[in-house]
Parts: structure tokens; C-alpha cells; sequence
């Protein structure tokens, strides 16, 4: 038989896990940047701006995740790639200084104020999207 590559879908097992965490860390991610957006915008906009995209991403990583299919597990790879590298770039720069956005993020001190979940979750999701995306013996002789 030829072989062919079924991916698993994304949501189902641990994914199951993966899509609940995601889920409140965007609810709260959501909650925090709004708030901010709304009350605080003008004392530190770049903070806030990135809170807000974080907010964005989590959202949408926890839909592509939990969706699964072909075309949202690319939209889940996007997401969470861009994950990855926002909270390292971000832990990065907020630790080399301090003030550099003016206010903490979602991603200052690479998720220090939420538990280093952020900086954590990114790299499960993207395993959790690789193993996934592999086939099992039984779908390769399905």
C-alpha cells in the first residue's frame, strides 16, 4: 500500500490539555490587554500593544488547536511560532532593561507574572503540533 501522512487531529488526547491552557491564558491574556487598552493605553502603548497581540495570538492558537485541520494547523504552527519568538524576544529585552517597554507584558521576564507559562506553552504546542503532524503505523497502512 502507498503510504500516506493522516495527521492526528490536534485537539484530541493531550491536545485536549493544550487547548484548555491555551484557552485561559488567552481568556486571561484577553482580560488583562483589554483592560489596558482601555484604561492605560497612553502610559505605555508599546507594552500594551504587545500585551494585546500576545492577547491575539493565544486566542487564535487556541481555535487552530483545537480545530485541527489541515488549514488551521497551519494557522496553530504560524500562531505558536509566533509565540515562541515574541516571548523570548520580549523576556530578552525586558530583562536587559527593565524600562524598555515601560510597563510588564505578557511576555516580560519571558511570563515571570503568569507562572513562566508563556514561555513554556509555546514549545509544548509546537512539539505537540510536530508529533501530531506524524502518522502511526496503522493510518500508514489504513
Amino acid at each position: 500500500m502507498a503510504q500516506r501522512t493522516v495527521g492526528r487531529r490536534t485537539g484530541q488526547g493531550f491536545g485536549r490539555v493544550l487547548v484548555t491552557v491555551y484557552g485561559i491564558l488567552a481568556f486571561a491574556a484577553l482580560g488583562r490587554s483589554s483592560y489596558e487598552l482601555v484604561v492605560k493605553f497612553t502610559e505605555a502603548p508599546v507594552a500594551y500593544t504587545l500585551s494585546t497581540l500576545a492577547a491575539v495570538v493565544y486566542v487564535v492558537a487556541t481555535f487552530a488547536l483545537a480545530i485541527g485541520s489541515p488549514t488551521w494547523r497551519l494557522v496553530a504552527w504560524i500562531t505558536v511560532g509566533i509565540e515562541a519568538v515574541g516571548v523570548v524576544t520580549v523576556g530578552a529585552l525586558s530583562l536587559a532593561d527593565a524600562q524598555a517597554f515601560g510597563e510588564s507584558t505578557v511576555w516580560s521576564g519571558f511570563g515571570q507574572g503568569y507562572g513562566y507559562v508563556p514561555l513554556v506553552l509555546p514549545f509544548v504546542g509546537l512539539w505537540w503540533l510536530w508529533r501530531t503532524s506524524r502518522s502511526t503505523p496503522e493510518e500508514r497502512t489504513a
